[in-house]
């Protein structure tokens, strides 16, 4: 019996192992670990002449991107992985003449960067927005006019870096005036009583060959009351409208029509600026030739530049009578004075009844244009 159980115990050797042939399973082969990520970055490490709108490439062969970052001076540069995180791309231009260091991570792969942007041959700068007076309200018309300091030949890659953000957004687009000049409208007036915030968001932006952004701009743009002025020249009576209420009924003397020269433009103009007193000089003529004239005129709104204004002028016999001037829209003192103190630059003053029609380039004239046309003169199709 104490044989039969002994031949029971499993083969167990006088040594206390496994035979080798008696039910035991071989051991598994050993396996060989995959190997590490490789990572590669752009632009290569040392280069101290990259270019501002050279984008930041991170990409990741065998293994994916776990973590990419691309600073300047504490400053995180924006960026986005593709679907399969293989690849970063950053997504704005870069600093001119700034250091760079990027760091990447793929599993137990880290990688870094760094690398210098090259200093513009010429820059390009934002020197005035008009209308953006601190402290200032516009109208609902006002337009938003960005001048640079030398011409701009890549329009589109500048006009996409120009941002307006409105409290109430309404439909809006840029169109190139000059090379150096840029005009925003919305496609209906403003929404009253809002702020407008503007962003030149320029820095390293290409605007032409050697040229680049080297400062952003933001301006603060207050819209005011809509405030509305409307005329028919052969009613001879202007009707002033202050958020939809009828505040002021003015009667009015405009250009007589005897020539074209005298002839008050139809359309609608945007008042443009407000002057107390300020000379007024028949345009090519000089002294001594027929027509000549230059008077001193009090609290005169301009609403073009071919010498059209809303002013006073005391001929109260001729007003709401007589279309008498050489243009302009003359009322009574008081009134154009009170018309001067509650302008608003951007204001619309909508006059019908003459055959010269303003022209859309004459002074502030855009709203002219159907909005359809306007677009027509921006870079981004």
């Amino acid at each position: 019996m104490a044989t039969l159980s002994a031949a029971c115990s499993g083969g167990q050797t006088a040594g206390g192992g496994t035979g080798g042939n008696n039910g035991g399973e071989a051991a598994p082969p050993a396996t060989q670990a995959p190997p590490a990520p490789k990572i590669q970055i752009s632009p290569a490490t040392g280069n101290t002449k990259v270019k501002p709108d050279k984008r930041v490439v991170v990409a990741a062969s065998g293994g994916t991107l776990d973590e990419v970052s691309v600073q300047a001076g504490g400053q995180e540069v924006r960026g986005a992985f593709n679907a399969d995180r293989t690849r970063w791309i950053s997504k704005e231009p870069l600093k001119p003449s700034t250091g760079y260091t990027v760091s990447a991570k793929a599993g137990q792969t880290t990688q870094s960067s760094t690398f210098t942007t090259q200093k513009p041959e010429r820059e390009l700068k934002v020197i005035d927005v008009t209308p953006a007076v601190k402290g200032e309200k516009v109208g609902v018309g006002a337009p938003i006019i960005v001048r640079f300091n030398t011409a701009v030949t890549d329009k589109k890659a500048v006009e996409q870096a120009l941002q307006v953000n409105a409290e109430k957004p309404v439909d809006g687009a840029w169109r190139w005036v000059g090379d150096d000049q840029v005009i925003y409208r919305t496609a209906k007036y403003w929404p009253a009583h809002q702020t407008v915030t503007f962003t030149a968001a320029i820095t390293g932006v290409r605007g032409g060959d050697g040229l680049y952004g080297v400062a952003d701009l933001t301006k603060k743009i207050e819209i005011g009351a809509r405030q509305i002025a409307t005329l028919d020249v052969r009613k001879k009576v202007m009707y002033v409208r202050h958020d939809g209420k009828l505040v002021q009924t003015m009667k009015v003397s405009s250009g007589m029509g005897t020539t074209r020269e005298y002839t008050t433009t139809s359309g609608i103009h945007l008042t443009m600026e407000a002057v107390n007193p300020v000379w007024m000089e028949s345009p090519g003529r000089k002294k001594g030739d027929p027509g000549y004239y230059k008077v001193l005129i009090n609290h005169a709104t301009r609403i073009s530049n071919s010498g059209e204004y809303v002013h006073a002028k005391d001929n109260v016999w001729a007003q709401g009578v007589r279309n008498v001037s050489h243009g302009c829209i003359n009322a009574r003192p008081d009134q154009a004075r009170w018309f001067y103190e509650h302008n608003q630059r951007g204001d619309i003053v909508d006059i019908t009844g003459t055959s010269r029609k303003l022209e859309w380039n004459n002074g502030w004239g855009f709203w002219q244009l159907s909005f359809k046309e306007w677009k027509k003169g921006s870079a981004l199709k």
